[in-house]
């Protein structure tokens, strides 16, 4: 559900994004706090392209200019269609800094062959310095999992067109943000899967604990599509469930440390773990060495690793994002993104994809109750 803001909300936004938040500290910190340093709130653009799609999820930042896209570009997808049902979005959109405008970088049929249940365009997309752009499809047919299909993760050039699908046995609602490995001519990606034995949704609907991160090496020919040449699941036994307000609950941030550990933010466990030697490891390390939990985490979604070390993570029932050191499992604090108090607790439900920008100094993330890209700086 979407709400505009009236003046007396934008009001208390403005006065919440002012406050410290509980936790936090001071305009550094003494471990450098990265979230204290940031003091602005900017809206960027409209997600909301011609054909009326919503709720919008991934952001990724573009890492080169190719075709169409060019080196900063922002892209973002939707997973709402424009009667608000989840799991029905076939739209991304790029919205570029320097121009300040936004365009409709790729209109997906609503069915591909190769995809299986369709497409509705979730958290995981990536793209690649080649100029491939990977996206998850968690497709459903009425905007619930009753209908939900295995989906797939989308193949598109530089232009935007379809160039091929990628899906299998263990990949079954690529759910949350990628991390990615790009050398050029090869990469890795690591991407949650969530949908295993997920049922409709219900008050008493259980917690499966089947959702797994799958490492996918590839191989990249001038030319050619992204090639699979190897799939590991490198992580297993996370919780997942249907929800009808949220479609579904499960793991969906993935952040890769120059160390080769991944952090992975547990949604159902309200923990970030870590998963030893991930781009290597030949088997799963089950949910991993947990990091942080609680405190002021409330349901972690998107993560990110900041330039001076530490996890950043967007609440999913909050507006706030925390800023963890991954070390210590210390949470350093908190701040604002989203202060909306048309939801409980204000911001419920609206942050979901968070990318850093590319001098490192601030953050792109998404505002779901009002179709918007915003910039922290």
């Amino acid at each position: 559900m979407h709400l505009r803001r009236s003046a007396a909300s934008l009001i208390a936004l403005a006065a919440l994004i002012a406050a410290p938040s509980a936790g936090a500290e001071g305009p550094d910190g003494p471990h450098g706090g990265f979230l204290a340093r940031l003091h602005r709130n900017t809206t960027l653009t409209s997600t909301v392209p011609g054909n009326g799609d919503q709720n919008p999820y991934a952001v990724v930042v573009v890492p080169a200019t190719v075709g169409s896209l060019r080196q900063g570009d922002v892209l973002v997808d939707n997973f709402n269609n424009a009667a608000n049902l989840q799991g029905l979005g076939t739209t991304i959109i790029a919205y570029r800094p320097a121009s300040q405008a936004m365009t409709l970088f790729a209109a997906l049929p609503r069915h591909l062959a190769g995809c299986p249940g369709g497409v509705g365009l979730g958290t995981a997309m990536a793209v690649l310095q080649s100029g491939w752009v990977i996206v998850g499809s968690a497709p459903s047919e009425d905007g619930t999992t009753a209908t939900k299909g295995p989906g797939c993760l989308i193949v598109l050039d530089a232009e935007g067109h379809v160039a091929g699908t990628l899906a299998g046995a263990a990949i079954n609602d690529p759910w949350g943000n990628m991390a990615v490995i790009d050398r050029g001519e090869s990469a890795t990606l690591f991407v949650s899967n969530v949908g295993f034995d997920i049922g409709p949704p219900a008050p008493d609907a259980p917690v499966v604990a089947r959702a797994t991160v799958l490492r996918l090496d590839l191989a990249i020919t001038p030319g050619k599509p992204p090639a699979v040449t190897a799939q590991t699941v490198i992580a297993s036994g996370f919780g997942a469930k249907a929800d009808k307000d949220v479609f579904l609950i499960g793991p969906t941030g993935l952040a890769l440390a120059p160390d080769g550990t991944l952090y992975v933010s547990d949604a159902i466990g309200n923990r970030i773990t870590a998963i030893a030697d991930a781009p290597t490891r030949p088997a799963s390390a089950g949910t991993g060495r947990d990091i942080t939990r609680d405190g002021l985490l409330k349901r972690p979604l998107a993560l990110v690793l900041a330039p001076n070390g530490h996890l950043l993570a967007t609440n999913a029932l909050d507006g706030q994002a925390v800023e963890i050191d991954p070390h210590s499992g210390r949470q350093i604090g908190a701040r604002w993104l989203d202060a909306d108090r048309a939801q409980t607790p204000p911001g419920s439900g609206d942050l979901f994809g968070l990318a850093l920008t590319p001098g490192g100094d601030g953050l792109y993330y998404v505002e779901d109750d009002m179709n918007t890209l915003v910039l922290a700086r």
